[in-house]
């Protein structure tokens, strides 16, 4: 089942200073089968704090990272959403399906 999420991603890096990050939002969807784990991503809340995140994210946002399946590589993806939102999301698709 693909479920709706909106993931934080890195969209570019500064040519003229490496340390400089920007980020961006964009939706993503996510097969909730290839679900392995979802952690508290605390490292983002720390970026937000800090002023580095878009500014339309309220500062009382959380953020999550699901760890995906893809055989013999895995794949994390940065959500919006405490980590007990995220999960509520996969189990109610998960016992509707």
């Amino acid at each position: 089942m693909m479920l709706r999420f909106v993931e934080i991603y890195e969209s570019a890096r500064s040519h003229s200073n490496n340390s400089a990050r920007s980020f961006a939002l964009r939706e993503v969807l996510i097969n909730s089968e290839h679900v392995v784990c979802v952690r508290p991503d605390d490292t983002h809340k720390k970026l937000l704090n800090e002023g580095k995140l878009p500014e339309k994210i309220d500062d009382r946002q959380e953020f999550s990272r699901i760890y995906l399946n893809r055989g013999q590589v895995g794949l994390d993806v940065v959500v919006v959403g405490n980590a007990k939102l995220i999960e509520q999301k996969l189990n109610k698709r998960v016992l509707k399906g």
